[in-house]
């Protein structure tokens, strides 16, 4: 009697909480109209989903000639079925300039608030459709990423993969806050760091505690009269990707200025942020080292239209204008282009704006398709496990209703966002 009991408890837990396990294990059959591949589209292909892998990919006809009776079919007509998206820049630990300015959510909020925010913030780029993202510095909350990440690896809060930076570095004076007494001492924005024996401990130090990758600021805007400037040696940088390769983590620039750019890419970055500034022998050297560029269109313009530019109605600012022939410009050299749009700028879960202004600033659809897929994997070295839809990689996917290939604004009409195999509700 009390054996029969307790299968009876065991059977109505399962029930109960291990609805989203069972559904993981068994095989599903998802058929939308057509699939981009990462790099490219097919029309009426069809993509099998066993455990939490793609298992097959091809046309329709094809797969149904052998699927098993219990395979789980999901319809899914006029729809697109991409990998799951990747941000390439997002700062899950910042929220909009607009609502609290830079400097008083690293002053005034507690490292607690922030990470209760972070959590909401993860789960609203997740069901945007972006299942991984490249999170570059916590902007001040010290090492609460590697927490963060944790709980999304446990299953504990929904959330996309994390790649995370931690703290990213700054040479000394360089960074912010800014603008206080001289003899008052603040927390900044990242680690200061300098000189062979610091920055070699810091960057460590940063690995140690859980860094993917190491960030620095090659640039930042502490010229004599507040413009950007570059603030690292290329040998203090050299130092820091040698340091950091040597444990298999790859180095990235926040890098605005020409030469900013040049002492960064000289010294093996893998990834330019911004590159606001980039000149045609800059793009040229990236091209020939095979950096790649974050232009985070989005931010900038978020920013102005906080400072009060009424974007559609009045005439485009000057930023703006150099920012569009900078990108014309990108897009003519052969730089690969990562899609990362600096997202806590702006609002998490609004992540496609990026995407939206890459097309607007003259980038084909398809093409940025691809920078949010198999680009952002190849160039964060993530093309193993997710970006393509490919047998072996795991089932991240994202399907929305249309065609993004032919109107990008379609990767808002999500259908169904599935990580690691399990739908996302």
């Amino acid at each position: 009697m009390r054996l029969h009991f307790i299968n009876r408890l065991i059977l109505f837990s399962l029930f109960v909480t291990g609805s989203c396990s069972l559904l993981a294990q068994s095989t599903v059959y998802l058929k939308p109209a057509r699939v981009f591949d990462g790099e490219k589209i097919f029309e009426n292909y069809g993509v099998l989903i066993k455990n939490n892998k793609i298992e097959n990919v091809g046309l329709q006809t094809t797969i149904e000639k052998d699927l098993d009776k219990d395979t789980r079919l999901i319809d899914l007509k006029n729809c697109t079925l991409l990998p799951g998206l990747i941000e390439g820049h997002t700062h899950l630990f910042l929220h909009p300039y607009n609502e609290t300015p830079w400097d008083d959510q690293v002053l005034k909020e507690s490292r607690s608030y922030r990470t209760a925010r972070a959590v909401t913030h993860a789960e609203k780029t997740l069901k945007a459709g972006f299942t991984t993202a490249r999170d570059l510095g916590t902007e001040g909350a010290e090492f609460d990423d590697v927490g963060l990440k944790r709980a999304i690896n446990e299953n504990i809060i929904p959330g996309p993969r994390l790649l995370i930076a931690t703290k990213a570095l700054v040479a000394t004076g360089s960074y912010a806050p800014k603008g206080f007494a001289s003899e008052i001492t603040l927390p900044q924005g990242a680690e200061e760091a300098d000189g062979h024996d610091d920055l070699i401990k810091k960057v460590r130090n940063q690995i140690g505690k859980g860094a993917d990758l190491i960030k620095i600021y090659a640039d930042y805007r502490w010229g004599l009269r507040g413009e950007a400037a570059p603030t690292f040696t290329v040998d203090e940088i050299k130092l820091i990707v040698a340091t950091a390769r040597s444990a298999g983590r790859p180095t990235v620039a926040h890098a605005s200025t020409p030469e900013g750019m040049r002492r960064a890419i000289e010294a093996g970055v893998e990834t330019i942020e911004h590159g606001d500034n980039g000149t045609p022998e800059i793009w040229k050297l990236m091209e020939e080292k095979n950096v790649y560029l974050c232009p985070t269109l989005a931010a900038g313009d978020a920013i102005l239209q906080y400072r009060g530019w009424k974007k559609g109605i009045e005439p485009d600012p000057e930023r703006v204008k150099q920012k569009k022939q900078t990108f014309k410009e990108i897009l003519k050299s052969g730089v690969k282009i990562c899609m990362g749009g600096d997202v806590g700028v702006f609002a998490h879960g609004d992540n496609a704006r990026e995407m939206e202004m890459m097309v607007e600033y003259g980038m084909q659809p398809l093409d940025v398709l691809k920078s949010a897929t198999s680009i952002n994997a190849d160039a964060f070295h993530i093309e193993k496990q997710v970006g393509r839809i490919k047998p072996g990689l795991l089932a991240d996917i994202l399907v929305v209703e249309g065609n993004p290939a032919q109107n990008i604004q379609a990767i808002r009409n999500i259908k169904l966002v599935m990580k690691d195999g399990k739908i996302i509700e």
